[in-house]
């Protein structure tokens, strides 16, 4: 039997414009937009309609698994949690970052993600969740077992995005000590001696992983066809390194040359969110709005802030000349579904997935109205 749902009386935020219409959902899929007021179906009164948000990035999950050092919570309840978050913040599409990799000093022992990601199948299946979940693995190639972990994962189909991360000290995102005294000495009040050792160890294993296991990870995600990440690339021989591994999303660059150069090469640049609310970096790198005023951010995160997702793209389209609002949608909408092949959903377009949120925004924070997923409205 065919459904159908009419919203009708909408800003619509297209991808080159914004028009007042309405949208007719049949069967899950977006089957006519037109313009011009209607008296039928579900009156938005005025508030955008915009495409489900499209998450690549976010660490959120594992904060309510592991709310405090030491603790694991139910993991079906900990994704509930998490799931009813992130569709109130207008996130219709999720990728569940899941870290592989682990030592001493944290990560998760081996076959802890594998649960976890059974778990969140399982969660789908039984319809628990709101929003529609896909995997991203998070490998510390420096870790010494990041490949027995990865290899929990390899027949998994969900499994649609990898990057490849590399926290030692000296490069990256600690190419200065300071940041790394900052999280890895004060935070947990090591000596200075105990620190030095900390701080050697981690490169020695850098050295001695690093490659090989960017080169094993990298040829599974070709011959299975999952996107590749980089991470936190600060130099243009970390671009050509990602150019050479297949790269198609270049995550927290951490100079302006290496965020010009990796778009310039094709890749989506992918900045958090927060960093766009905050007007800063939390680490101490480069703001993402002055990647936007250069014109060279593509993606938005909300790395560990699921509202900002929503929040940031506003805030550009209010304080960047050169970017109007369905631009800065499209970098949490179009672009994020593009780069890991998604074709089926990140616009109103005939045919795709009904996807939709409304919002209102008058001024300041937006705020999530309603929410479908594949025509049926979950928020």
């Amino acid at each position: 039997m065919t459904k159908e749902t009419v919203l009708s009386n909408a800003r619509i935020v297209l991808e080159d414009r914004i028009v007042e219409g309405s949208v007719l959902i049949r069967d899950g899929r977006i089957a006519d937009i037109s313009e011009g007021k209607s008296v039928i179906g579900e009156d938005f009164e005025g508030d955008y309609l915009i495409p489900g948000l499209v998450e690549l990035h976010t660490d959120h999950l594992e904060a309510h698994y592991s709310p405090r050092p030491g603790v694991r919570w139910h993991k079906t309840s900990a994704i509930q949690a998490h799931d009813a978050q992130i569709v109130t913040s207008g996130i219709t599409t999720v990728f569940d970052c899941l870290r592989m990799g682990s030592d001493e000093d944290g990560g998760f022992e081996k076959g802890e993600m594998r649960e976890m990601a059974d778990a969140i199948q399982a969660a789908q299946r039984e319809d628990r969740l709101r929003a529609d979940h896909l995997i991203h693995l998070r490998c510390e190639v420096s870790s010494d077992n990041v490949l027995d972990h990865f290899q929990d994962f390899e027949k998994d189909p969900y499994v649609r995005l990898v990057s490849l991360m590399d926290h030692a000290p000296g490069q990256r995102q600690f190419q200065t000590m300071d940041q790394y005294i900052f999280y890895y000495q004060k935070k947990r009040g090591l000596s200075d001696e105990a620190f030095a050792k900390f701080v050697a160890k981690r490169q020695e294993e850098s050295a001695k992983y690093a490659t090989p296991h960017r080169d094993a990870i990298s040829k599974v995600c070709s011959e299975r066809g999952i996107t590749v990440a980089s991470h936190d690339d600060a130099t243009l021989a970390h671009v050509d390194e990602a150019i050479h591994y297949g790269v198609r999303l270049a995550e927290f660059p951490t100079s302006i040359d290496a965020a010009k150069a990796s778009h310039g090469a094709g890749m989506s640049v992918l900045m958090g969110a927060p960093n766009i609310v905050r007007g800063k970096s939390h680490s101490g790198n480069i703001a993402a709005r002055d990647l936007a005023e250069l014109g060279v951010l593509d993606v938005l995160s909300s790395d560990y802030v699921p509202l900002s997702l929503l929040h940031a793209p506003f805030i550009l389209a209010d304080e960047v000349e050169s970017i109007s609002l369905p631009q800065a949608i499209a970098m949490v909408t179009a672009t994020p579904a593009k780069t890991v092949s998604l074709d089926d959903r990140g616009r109103i377009a005939e045919g795709l997935r009904a996807d939709l949120v409304r919002v209102r925004r008058d001024h300041g924070v937006p705020v999530t109205r309603s929410v479908w997923r594949e025509g049926r409205r979950v928020a």
